[in-house]
């Protein structure tokens, strides 16, 4: 059964922290006025705003701290919180958390678009990519996925090869973030689904069956993104809120 989406507004009291079973998917663009670049860049640490400068490209930079500046803002929102005053922590592989809260989050941007995932008591990990023609996409294929995956990949029409390859990207990056791993996580040691109407789904890890493990959810970020959302255990509900400032 694939997520439940509901969409919620936000009031003058911030958000409601969501319940045991949900996960909340914010959406946003990154094109941002001067004036709102300028509030959001208000809002990070220091060493956010170290890591924004390194960044040699402009366009990079600005989608950096327009996604961490709203993150900041969403997370605030549910904590009745000042954005600005957040303290983050990191696991072992980069992944942030804020002590002292039942809040667990992730965050993605790709192209013009970001996309944060909020649970309660459980990681989870969001993905979003911004599908494009890809020349070594049979390369990184052979290379990352799973034997099954490449197959069934290579095995479809080129009119929707690049398509099912950026949804098994991001269902599998998704997976990788919920585990706190990153990119260190073998990526052939696990099979998802990539199809065209096939539901998203973990089928095996390291050779077991997944789906009663875990759960994977697609996204609909807009015609020109694939997304997904993983997190572990079954019986979850994706509530989609919108934009939230």
């Amino acid at each position: 059964m694939g997520p439940r989406h509901y969409v919620y507004r936000r009031t003058m009291d911030g958000f409601a922290v969501p319940v045991q079973t949900e996960i909340h998917v914010w959406y946003r663009s990154l094109a941002v006025s001067v004036a709102e670049r300028e509030a959001l860049i208000a809002l990070l640490d220091p060493d956010e705003r170290q890591r924004a400068g390194r960044f040699h490209f402009e366009a990079s930079r600005d989608a950096f701290i327009a996604s961490h500046g709203w993150l900041r803002t969403l997370l605030g929102g549910y904590l009745n919180a000042d954005p600005g005053s957040l303290e983050f922590t990191f696991g072992s592989r980069g992944k942030p958390a804020l002590q002292g809260t039942q809040l667990r989050f992730n965050l993605s941007h790709s192209g013009a678009m970001a996309a944060c995932a909020v649970a309660r008591n459980e990681e989870l990990g969001i993905d979003i990519e911004k599908i494009r023609p890809m020349s070594d996409l049979e390369t990184i294929a052979r290379r990352f996925f799973h034997p099954e995956e490449c197959r069934k990949l290579l095995a479809l029409s080129e009119a929707i090869r690049t398509p099912a390859f950026f949804h098994c990207w991001t269902r599998k990056e998704a997976y990788i973030k919920a585990l706190g791993e990153g990119l260190s996580a073998p990526l052939d040691r696990f099979e998802v689904t990539l199809a065209p109407g096939e539901a998203p789904a973990l089928v095996h890890i390291d050779g077991r069956p997944a789906a009663a493990e875990w759960s994977l959810f697609g996204l609909d970020v807009g015609p020109d993104y694939a997304g997904a959302v993983a997190v572990r255990g079954t019986d979850w509900v994706v509530r989609t809120m919108g934009a939230s400032i």
